[in-house]
């Protein structure tokens, strides 16, 4: 499978593009990037040098329409203007008439608050991702900013999950993946799956390190087995023990701002 990974590429750290890369190239897909910034290191050092690449982005489809590049897969992540996302969805949308699935993780914020370089535009931004969504993977956080409703820190119950599932797919995404929610006092990633109509909910016991990029981590394995036919829910499911162990193993990293290193687990795939 051709997957197109339209996404932010970091010099220093594990982190969107430069982790998807891998992951989904060891998956046994063939893989493309077109990056939307170029970010010197990852958020969490507080201080970073950014490069927006709308222009490029803009000439580099056209050539690419030109050439009739075609890809099985698209799937986006961080967007940093308004301008670019709308050029992304016109190209997304216009590929997913020609058959191309398209994967949009909003990348913008968790924990309540947006990610540093992240505002209000943002969200508007990933908005109009959604809407050409085949399937979406915000986190709890990025589901409240982009459905309009308060963050609950002290988590939400099974049917407000729903409710919150059907705000995300009336902006348009078909099937929809929440991480980091707390459901009924449980940690788990609640769905919903369009092709089958049903809803979800999958638990998980959380161990307390933060590394960036585990969102990444775990929407490039859902992708890469979505696109070998898995289903839905297991391949959520695996994605979410695969990330759990990684975590699990590198959680006394000295210096957990770069990320999880991947390659070394890459096996495990």
């Amino acid at each position: 499978m051709k997957i197109l990974i339209i996404s932010d590429m970091c010099g220093y750290g594990k982190v969107a593009a430069a982790c998807q890369m891998p992951i989904l190239s060891y998956m046994g897909h063939d893989i493309f990037n077109l990056p939307t910034m170029l970010i010197s290191n990852t958020f969490p050092y507080g201080k970073y040098a950014v490069l927006e690449s709308t222009d490029y982005i803009r000439e580099a489809l056209d050539k690419w329409i030109e050439l009739g590049f075609r890809f099985d897969a698209i799937t986006t992540g961080f967007i940093p203007s308004r301008r670019q996302a709308e050029i992304i969805a016109r190209y997304c949308r216009e590929q997913a008439a020609l058959g191309t699935k398209i994967f949009v993780d909003p990348v913008m914020g968790d924990y309540g608050r947006l990610y540093g370089g992240a505002d209000e535009q943002t969200v508007h931004s990933m908005r109009e991702m959604l809407s050409v969504s085949h399937l979406c993977f915000p986190n709890y956080t990025e589901a409240c900013l982009l459905a309009g409703v308060a963050y609950q820190p002290e988590g939400i119950t099974m049917s407000q999950t729903r409710e919150l599932i059907n705000k995300l797919r009336r902006i348009g995404a078909l099937s929809v993946l929440i991480t980091s929610c707390i459901v009924d006092g449980k940690h788990a990633v609640v769905g919903y799956n369009h092709f089958s109509a049903q809803y979800f909910l999958l638990e998980y016991d959380e161990i307390p390190v933060q590394f960036p990029g585990t969102g990444d981590i775990f929407s490039s394995i859902v992708i890469g087995r979505l696109q070998h036919d898995d289903t839905l829910q297991h391949a959520t499911r695996t994605a979410m023990d695969t990330l759990r162990r990684w975590i699990d193993i590198n959680k006394d990293n000295e210096d957990k701002n770069r990320g999880i290193p991947i390659e070394r687990h890459l096996s495990d795939l």
